[in-house]
Formats: C-alpha cells, sequence, structure tokens
C-alpha cells in the first residue's frame, strides 16, 4: 500500500531537502528540531538499488566515478575480487589513484541527492554510487585520501544495510571516522578525537571485515597520496543460491553467473554469434568494459584483476562503412547533431547480429541497440554506432528517457539500416533489392561528386558534430546510389580519413601533455608538502643543518 503526506520541500545550495514524509514502501521520517532534515528508512537502500537490473550496470556506476577523476589526475581503476579477511567470502574491490574525498566529501557521497560534479562529468545525480554499491552487495566501506592545500586528510565509511536491518534502524545511519595528518609532528591524527569518534569507530570495527583501527588505516598503504578504495562485502546471491558475480570462470575477467548466451543455430552462425562482443558483453565484465566508453586518454587504465582492457571501437569491426549524418529537430528548434557510422559486421553474412552502440558524453548507454526485427535477412548483419548527447540518459544509464527526440531517433536509425541493407546486401551475397519494392529506401542519399576537406572540418567544429567510431569531431560522409562506386570519391575518402588521423594525433598529444602538466604540478606540491614535514620533524629533534658557506661550515639554526 502507498502512503503519502503532505510534502514540504526548500532549496538549500542547489540540493532539495524534504521536512515532510513519503511512503513508498519505504519510509522518509521528520524530526521537528531538525528542521530541513532528510531520514531516510533501510529499505530505501535496497529500492534505491533495484534501479539496477543488470549487475554490470552497477559496476559501471563506480567506474564511471574513477573515470570523471581523470580530470583530478587519476591514471587508472584497478577492479578485483579480494577476501572478506572475517569470513573468507568474496568481495568486490574498486579502487582509483583520482583526487580522493576530504571529509564533507565523504559525507555528500555517502549520503543521498548530492552531486558537485561538472556538466561534462559522467555522473550527475548524486545517486551513482548508493545504488551501485547496494545493487552489488548488502555492505560497503569507503577509504579515502584527499591532499589540499598541503593538508591531509583520510576518511572512512561504511554504508551497512546489513546493520542498518540487524539493529533495527529506523533511518540510514553511516559511521565515519576522519584523520589528518599533521605537518608539525609526522603523524596521523584523529578528527573531531571523541566519544563521537569511538562510538563510529565500534561500529566501523563490529560491522565491517576489519577487526582493529590499525587493519583499517592499513587498508591506506596502496592508495598513495589521494585516491579511493571501495570494497563491497556481503555480495548477493542469485534465485539460484548462487553468488551473481562469478570469480571462478576465468582468473581474468569476472562473468555473470549463467548469463553465458548460447545461440541455438546452425554451427557457423553459433561460433560467430556466441564469439561475438554483442554477446559476450552480456556476461563478461572485461567484454562490457572494453566498449564502455568511446575513448579515453592514454594515460588512464581500466585494470581488471590484473589485465588492462583495451578499448574495444565496434566501429572497426565493420565493413563497407559509411557515415550518416543525423540532425535531431524538436519543434522549430535543432538539437544537436550527430554522425551515425554504419556498416556490416566483418564476419557477416555469417551470424545474426545487428544493432546500434549509442554514447552519451563518451559513455554507452544502449549496447547493441536492436532498432528493427528482421524476418527475410533485412537489415542481418548492419551494425552502427553514434553518440546522442541530445538525449536524456536514466538515472541507471542503461537506457533514455522516452522523450519525441528518442523516438525520432529510433525511426531514423530503423530507417538507416533498411537503407544501408538494401543498397549494400549485394555486397555480402544477398540480391538487391528493387527500387521499387515496397520496404525501400524511404530516402536516396547523394553521391558528392567532390569533398571539400577544410570547409567539413570547420562545418564540423561549428555545428558540434560527434563523429562516433571515429574518435574526433569531424563530419565525414559517403553515400553511393548504384554498384558502381566513383573511385575519386573513395580516393577522397581514404585521404580524408588519413587527414583525420594526424589531427587526432596531433589532439591526442595536446591532451597527453595537459595531463602531465597537471601531474607534475601535483607531485611538486606533494615534494614540498614531504620537504615541510622533513623540516618540521628536524625542528622538533632540534637538529642543525649545515650549509658551506665558502670554506666555513655555517650552521642554519631554527
Amino acid at each position: 500500500m502507498l502512503h503519502a503526506n503532505k510534502l514540504v520541500a526548500c532549496r538549500c545550495k542547489g540540493n532539495l531537502w524534504f521536512s515532510g514524509v513519503v511512503i513508498y514502501t519505504f519510509f522518509f521520517d521528520c524530526i521537528a528540531d531538525t528542521g530541513n532534515y532528510l531520514h531516510v528508512h533501510p529499505f530505501f537502500l535496497h529500492s534505491n538499488a533495484t534501479s539496477h537490473k543488470w549487475v554490470f550496470g552497477a559496476i559501471a556506476e563506480l567506474i564511471d566515478n574513477a573515470v570523471d577523476e581523470i580530470q583530478n589526475g587519476a591514471t587508472f581503476v584497478f577492479v578485483d575480487k579480494i577476501l572478506n579477511p572475517k569470513d573468507g567470502s568474496p568481495a568486490l574491490l574498486i579502487r582509483d589513484d583520482g583526487g580522493g574525498m576530504d571529509p564533507e566529501a565523504m559525507r555528500q557521497c555517502m549520503s543521498f541527492g548530492f552531486s558537485n560534479k561538472s556538466k561534462i562529468a559522467i555522473g550527475q545525480y548524486g545517486n551513482g554510487f548508493k545504488t551501485g554499491s547496494m545493487r552489488l552487495g548488502a555492505d560497503v566501506i569507503v577509504f579515502s585520501r584527499h591532499q589540499n592545500n598541503m593538508k591531509l586528510t583520510q576518511s572512512i565509511g561504511l554504508l551497512s544495510y546489513t546493520y542498518l536491518m540487524q539493529t533495527q534502524q529506523d533511518r540510514v545511519v553511516v559511521p565515519m571516522v576522519n584523520y589528518k595528518f599533521d605537518t608539525s609532528t609526522g603523524y596521523l591524527e584523529r578528527l573531531n578525537d571523541g566519544e563521537h569518534f569511538r562510538s563510529n569507530l565500534s561500529i566501523l570495527l563490529h560491522w565491517s571485515p576489519y577487526l582493529s583501527e590499525e587493519e583499517l588505516l592499513k587498508l591506506f598503504d596502496d592508495i598513495g597520496n589521494h585516491g579511493t578504495k571501495i570494497i563491497i562485502f556481503n555480495l548477493w546471491f542469485n534465485d539460484d543460491g548462487n553468488l551473481e558475480l562469478d570469480f571462478n570462470s576465468d582468473p581474468e575477467d569476472i562473468h555473470i553467473v549463467g548469463d553465458i548466451k548460447k545461440i541455438d543455430t546452425h554451427s557457423a552462425s553459433k561460433i560467430v554469434n556466441e564469439g561475438h562482443i554483442a554477446n559476450r558483453f552480456h556476461y563478461s565484465l572485461h567484454a562490457y568494459l572494453s566498449i564502455l566508453y568511446l575513448r579515453i586518454p592514454e594515460s588512464f587504465r581500466m585494470i581488471l584483476r590484473g589485465q588492462v582492457v583495451k578499448l574495444h571501437n565496434i566501429a572497426d569491426d565493420l565493413k563497407y562503412t559509411e557515415f550518416v549524418l543525423y540532425r535531431p529537430q524538436c519543434g522549430s528548434s535543432k538539437e544537436g547533431v550527430s554522425v551515425t557510422t554504419i556498416g556490416f559486421v566483418k564476419e557477416a553474412p555469417k551470424g545474426n547480429i545487428h544493432g546500434f552502440n549509442v554514447y552519451h558524453k563518451n559513455r554507452l548507454i544502449l549496447p547493441f541497440w536492436k532498432v528493427v526485427n528482421y524476418t527475410n535477412t533485412r537489415g542481418r548483419g548492419v551494425v552502427g554506432i553514434l553518440q546522442a548527447d541530445y538525449l536524456e540518459p536514466t538515472h541507471n544509464k542503461q537506457d533514455f528517457e522516452r522523450t519525441s527526440l528518442f523516438q525520432k531517433l529510433e525511426l531514423r536509425l530503423k530507417q538507416m539500416t533498411w537503407e544501408y541493407w538494401d543498397y549494400h546486401c549485394h555486397l555480402i551475397g544477398y540480391c538487391k533489392r528493387s527500387t521499387g519494392d515496397p520496404g525501400a529506401p524511404l530516402n536516396k542519399r547523394k553521391t558528392h561528386g567532390s569533398i571539400d576537406l577544410h570547409k567539413m572540418k570547420r562545418q564540423a567544429m561549428q555545428e558540434n558534430v560527434t563523429v562516433a567510431g571515429c574518435d574526433q569531431n569531424v563530419l565525414t560522409t559517403a553515400s553511393p546510389t548504384d554498384q558502381t562506386v566513383d573511385q575519386r570519391i573513395i580516393n577522397l575518402m581514404e585521404v580524408q580519413k588519413k587527414l583525420l588521423k594526424e589531427c587526432l594525433k596531433y589532439e591526442k598529444a595536446e591532451e597527453e601533455l595537459n595531463l602531465k602538466v597537471t601531474q607534475l604540478r601535483r607531485k611538486t606540491q606533494e615534494a614540498k608538502h614531504e620537504y615541510d614535514t622533513l623540516m618540521a620533524e628536524v625542528k622538533s629533534l632540534g637538529l642543525y643543518l649545515w650549509e658551506e658557506n665558502g670554506s666555513v661550515a655555517v650552521p642554519l639554526v631554527f
């Protein structure tokens, strides 16, 4: 039964706080003397996490947070299985070397509705950590170290569904302990040490996998001067009583138990279908991560169980490739421009592979989205890739909101699939469709006699065109209407591709140099921090340093 009382809301620093009560199988409690303060019942943690029907979608949320840290100097995200030291059960570890979180940022991370990320970041709603971690397991402990203005802090927080339910809490309680590094003494000090700190530490030690404060602090050893480590334990089981995540089938991968799809077809197609990434990403985290992003800086690595995951560009798997411009419109206004890379998979005509990989802000939202149901092979083997930043992803980043723009894109991709098939099916052994057929192409595309590369580059930059699968903001187009293709156009396109690769090489070089500058600045700050620490130790020990002044050694007194 749903119950809803009168809802009162106010804005506070860009976040929405509720002072009323709303009950949708979970409870938002209010205490009068706390003012505008949100209390969430523990049931909400579970209800909130069920927005992720697919377990890899939950892992992707946590990977997104690490990728967003590239702007703060992150160079890797590390995903692996570890063992819970208390009971030996498997746990999931995710670690990055980003900027980390200070105590306030940690509080916001463990709370609901906070997000201070930029508009270019993948995450926007401040809910991904909670939904992702709680979808994977009942409990998560977070370790984060942050350095700012020569001040180093480290924080530990526990979000535990087990603790909340077994102690019958009526609201979500997140115990946290914080520390700071004292440069004058060279030691780590507790922040706000007192009864509140000791109470939180007691809860952490009782309900986390670690038995002492020393064990907790030991977990920071591999974080370095900044970064975050997430450990999700008490992982969920499936309906068959097995762990959802399979760590044993492949020591270099993580699988979803029982989700390997067997294709019921003749042997040749079966081998193609089962081995293609369009099937493997459903159960292999390595395969999914390889297509999760269109591009990432070369200096950043995704490391899964000790193996670097290399990006897999679907466009490289296509043959007879074309690039099709699409300008979506909503009413009288244009909502952006995208270019779809489309072609046959290299295995065609073998295999029943079809669909479009649709990205948003570099992040995969819809993998191999099937927009047509082919009954007579029309559309079979046609695969495309595009970036649609004008659409709005759902909060779990596994679909788009069903807006008119989305519906128009779906219709256009369906038309695009049929058009491409009708013009190119003879290249893979099928009879070319007659233009008089009822299902003939809806819009014949014109063949361009010549291509002005400078004009196209300029136009693409002005219109902010995104060519998915080509790794740059440029527009390319090729559309032969007859079996006899103008060789001059093909030659120009080859020249164009070479020039675009050169442009991309320079753009990547610039990006890497900027990243190196950022890293060097950070290292300079760290070196200065270490120097100040050593000088403070020297002062505290009453030592002297000697400086050569000509032939005389002069003591430097502190």
